[in-house]
């Protein structure tokens, strides 16, 4: 079934609606849109590029933003310049799971609010106790460990690939449960690793791993979902998060660079959004 969470309208200005706002989530494939529709009461949107929270605030006039998913293939990713652009406007930002986490770890200082265990890892810990085959250190979250292929918008953004955070729970799991040794946990990580996100999946990491595929069978859907997780906890915990922010003060954290003015521009968006919001109207 074709996915209901719409596209912006870029031409379109909708009224007004300050601190009373609705929550805006760019949500993709993390989560599906009916289980995310039954946690928070809020506008749903596809997952956010550069730009997109600029225009965003524009058609919507919200009171918060939760970014969950994010572009980075086909568009330039979201700019960490735009995210302190909504929170000089007053928005609150929140970031969990996926470029949400990531952005949110990257812009916590200024004042995003990031939720759930990725945020974390990104935030605190660059590298890990795991060791690869040669004895370096394993990053515990790259960049890339919360990609994954989808498809289309037209299906809902469905996930065909497993992030390589996902996957590093699951092989963390397996080896409390004594499925696999530490061992192998580490020599399945770097595999895990060495793939595309694109071709990053559990059955195709035991594959290259050696594993019979009656074994690979065995295990059936035992993936850890993290991303899944965090997503929810940020739905749920979204409401009280906007309450409790600390009002920000028209201007704060944010000055106009050339540079993203011409990013702006080269994506076809009228660089006079940015200086045009009213501030709490």
């Amino acid at each position: 079934m074709p996915a209901r969470i719409p596209s912006l309208s870029y031409g379109e200005q909708m009224a007004d609606a300050s601190q009373d706002g609705p929550i805006l989530v760019f949500l993709g494939p993390t989560l599906r849109l009916s289980e995310a529709e039954a946690v928070l009461d809020a506008i749903y949107l596809q997952p956010a590029a550069q730009g997109d929270i600029l225009l965003a605030a524009h058609a919507f006039r919200p009171r918060a933003m939760v970014l969950i998913d994010g572009q980075f293939e086909d568009r330039p990713a979201v700019r960490h310049k735009e995210i302190l652009w909504a929170m000089a406007q007053g928005i609150v930002v929140i970031g969990a799971a996926s470029m949400g986490a990531l952005r949110a770890a990257e812009l916590h200082d200024f004042g995003m609010v990031g939720v759930g265990l990725i945020y974390r890892w990104y935030r605190r810990w660059a590298l890990s106790s795991l060791r690869d085959v040669r004895g370096s250190p394993l990053a515990l979250a790259p960049d890339d460990a919360v990609a994954v292929h989808s498809g289309p918008a037209e299906l809902g953004f469905l996930q065909l690939t497993d992030s390589l955070v996902d996957l590093q729970r699951t092989f963390s799991a397996l080896m409390r449960n004594s499925v696999i040794t530490r061992a192998e946990r580490t020599l399945l990580t770097t595999m895990a690793r060495n793939l595309n996100f694109r071709d990053r999946t559990l059955a195709a990491v035991l594959g290259a791993a050696g594993w019979p595929d009656d074994r690979i069978q065995g295990l059936g859907r035992t993936g850890t979902s993290q991303k899944r997780q965090d997503a929810l906890l940020a739905l749920r915990t979204a409401p009280s998060l906007v309450r409790s922010a600390p009002a920000a003060k028209p201007g704060d954290l944010w000055v106009a660079t050339n540079t993203f003015i011409r990013d702006l521009e080269a994506g076809g968006i009228d660089s006079k959004l940015v200086s045009t919001y009213k501030f709490n109207p």
